[in-house]
């Protein structure tokens, strides 16, 4: 098979990393790519944004399957531009995706199908929004309608952040567009846990449940960014506690989706807030998360090919799937200044050791290749994976590791997977 891969972050490149251990791979391409996809399968020079080639590049290649990695592609609607040419592609339709395109729509279907989720209201003006807030009791959150690369949930605190925040939305317009609404919702109390489910709108699979660490610094202090890091599986996401997820969440959405004429395939991301054992959703995604994704995937033990593809034709073949069993951690290094401002170019050195690991996995994501030099090109530069029989020897692994890496202004956390290792008192 020849499979396209859209996207050029680490959730691209640990798919490729994936999808080129299979024996029905014989060829892959990444459009745009990155540094790191490039050791797996050949680069494409073409923005995701840009339907028209993809489509073209696609039939003239004779690709037997696209794997959408990024939301926007999806939101914007290229599965249904794929589908009007009778091309597989891995991916929800532009209607399906609303779940992530749209926080109003999501939380409307959540209401309406009886899906647990904080209790909101919505505000379409900067009026509403001060009339709603006014006297509210702290804390709660503020939450931009549309697609914010994962920054648009402002928890407010107190009055300052309530001030910053409507500045932010209205007078600097950081937001744009997706602040078209707002979103505010009562604060949830709990332990964040990651389930996604693998889908063609009526079967499923689920992948190991994961915890994402969304803050910048250690111990949950900072700006939210897009992810400093995950680990894969979390003992929050226990049998219980996922058959409840299932119960409460995944097959009423699947249900409603269907009932309302736009069903769901591809990946189901349910980011959750568990609270005495019982789940309540926080948002959807409707694709795999990053930095997720570089500890759920590498646990898939059976071939991916199989999966994406039979979901792509539409009906789910889940004959043969299974999880390894095993734990992954992996640790983002970020650019000076992320998730602010931060300069690019920075060489990064220690790469080439760590390719020639058996053990530790470099997912590469704001970084590219000039021919000689790896360097740095993002706010997220890379992640460092590592498999291992336990949690903690996968955590303490990645961070050895990493250490071989550097470049001017590197930051990273140095407590992923915290919450789970003091539970086991490793921590």
């Amino acid at each position: 098979m020849k499979i396209l891969v859209i996207g050029g972050g680490g959730r691209e490149n640990t798919l490729i990393w994936k999808l080129a251990q299979s024996d029905k791979v014989e060829k892959l391409f990444c459009a745009p790519g990155n540094a790191g996809t490039a050791c797996y399968g050949e680069n494409v020079d073409i923005p995701e944004s840009d339907f028209d080639r993809l489509i073209e590049f696609v039939q003239e290649k004779g690709i037997d399957l696209t794997v959408v990695g990024p939301e926007k592609p999806l939101v914007d609607g290229i599965v249904d531009r794929f589908n009007s040419h009778h091309l597989p592609i891995f991916g929800p339709t532009q209607n399906a995706a609303m779940l992530e395109g749209s926080k109003v729509f999501a939380k409307k279907l959540m209401s309406e199908y009886d899906v647990p989720t904080a209790p909101y209201d919505v505000c379409e003006t900067r009026a509403e929004l001060e009339e709603i807030t006014h006297g509210k009791s702290f804390p709660y959150v503020i939450k931009v309608d549309g697609l914010a690369a994962g920054k648009g949930a402002l928890v407010i605190q107190d009055e300052g952040d309530l001030k910053s925040a409507i500045k932010d939305i209205y007078d600097e317009n950081k937001f744009g567009d997706a602040a078209g609404c707002v979103i505010v919702e009562d604060f949830l109390e709990g332990e964040e846990l990651s389930v996604l489910a693998v889908t063609d709108g009526t079967d499923y699979v689920l992948l190991s449940p994961a915890q994402d660490h969304k803050r910048a610094f250690d111990k949950d202090q900072g700006p939210n960014t897009g992810g400093m890091g995950a680990y894969a599986p979390a003992p929050l996401g226990s049998p219980d506690v996922l058959e409840k997820v299932e119960e409460r969440v995944i097959r009423p959405v699947l249900k409603g989706m269907k009932e309302r004429g736009t069903p769901f395939s591809g990946v189901l991301y349910c980011g959750l807030m568990i609270h005495n054992g019982d789940p309540w959703v926080v948002e959807f995604n409707v694709r795999f998360g990053d930095p997720e994704s570089q500890v759920v995937i590498p646990l898939i033990q059976s071939d991916l090919v199989d999966l994406l593809d039979s979901v792509a034709r539409g009906r789910l073949n889940a004959e043969g799937f299974t999880l390894s069993g095993r734990y992954a951690a992996c640790v983002i290094l970020a650019s000076g200044g992320y998730p602010g401002p931060y300069e690019k170019g920075k060489v990064i050195t220690g790469l080439e050791q760590l390719f020639q690991s058996r053990k530790a996995v470099p997912f590469l994501a704001g970084c590219r290749f000039d021919g000689s030099r790896y360097l740095t090109d993002g706010g997220r530069v890379m992640g460092v994976t590592v498999v291992s029989k336990s949690l903690n020897d996968a955590v303490l692994s990645a961070y050895n590791y990493l250490k071989v890496i550097e470049f001017e202004g590197m930051h990273y956390r140095t407590d992923i997977g915290f919450r789970a290792l003091r539970r086991q008192k490793h921590f």
